[in-house]
């Protein structure tokens, strides 16, 4: 008869650090990556968050808007969390839209948000948005690709705010050009917050605020690094564990011999306004 005691130490799980390359790597590549829930990431990998609480601030700022649109909006997450701190009554007058461009995320945004009264309307993130001139007094993002602020400055009222977090330059660059090499100077500064400024100003915007922060992040197995690649598609555009295999390798020995992979993001809190009175 076994020993119970060695028979529970051999039941155990095994331990992050005790799994071979392979099977962190075939984790890793295997979570699914719809949506902006990053809860998986919990405990394999940590980013610091900005001052302002972005999704705290936009909920404060639901419950004076009368129509809403919240642009690229992931899997709804954000929109959802902001509405339910606002305590927003999905019976209530209020229009609330929104924007998604990949098809797996505008079927888990819809799920998430028509409950809550918002309509989620599949849409390219570089098309013109498919409202009308003056259609919203609040419009919002959390990490737009590319903001198209000339299609913001049109569907906002005179006297509309846009509010959003923007990745800023050189965001976890550092992971980036561990696979990729060194960057040139315009990729890295092609978020910069005051060349963004200028274009919203061009379309016409007046900034009210803007705000950035350096957040440190940290990786801590490589079967994060691999979801996060898979997740954040633009960061190494094309990534496969395939095409990588070796780079990811030698990750996988710094971190073990290391620590975490430390990086850095950059974020930049955004309001603007229309010029004009307002209702």
């Amino acid at each position: 008869m076994a020993n119970p005691d060695q028979e529970s130490r051999t039941q155990q799980p095994r331990t992050r650090e005790s799994r071979t390359f392979d099977e962190l790597v075939t984790e890793g590549a295997a979570v699914p990556t719809d949506g902006w829930d990053f809860s998986w990431f919990e405990g394999r990998a940590s980013e610091a968050r900005p001052s302002w609480g972005y999704a705290v601030s936009l909920a404060g700022r639901l419950a004076g808007a009368s129509a809403v649109l919240d642009v690229q909006t992931g899997g709804g997450e954000v929109l959802a969390f902001a509405l339910d701190r606002a305590g927003h009554d999905p019976a209530a007058p209020t229009v609330l839209a929104a924007t998604e461009g990949w098809p797996p995320n505008v079927a888990k945004a819809t799920a998430l948000l028509r409950p809550r009264g918002a309509v989620v309307v599949a849409s390219p993130e570089a098309a013109p948005l498919p409202f009308a001139d003056g259609a919203f007094d609040l419009v919002a993002s959390r990490h737009p690709v590319r903001p198209h602020w000339a299609e913001i400055a049109r569907v906002l009222e005179p006297g509309g705010t846009y509010f959003a977090q923007h990745v800023g330059p050189a965001s976890v660059f550092e992971l980036v050009e561990f696979f990729l090499g060194t960057q040139p100077e315009a990729t890295k500064n092609a978020r910069h917050p005051d060349r963004e400024r200028a274009d919203a100003e061009a379309a016409g915007l007046e900034i009210v605020r803007l705000r950035a922060e350096r957040l440190r992040v940290e990786f801590h197995d490589i079967a994060a690094v691999v979801h996060f690649l898979r997740k954040v598609i633009w960061m190494v555009p094309g990534f496969t564990v395939e095409a990588y295999e070796p780079r990811l390798r030698a990750l996988h020995q710094q971190i073990r011999e290391q620590g975490p992979f430390v990086a850095h993001s950059t974020r930049h809190l955004f309001e603007a306004r229309k010029p004009g009175p307002g209702k």
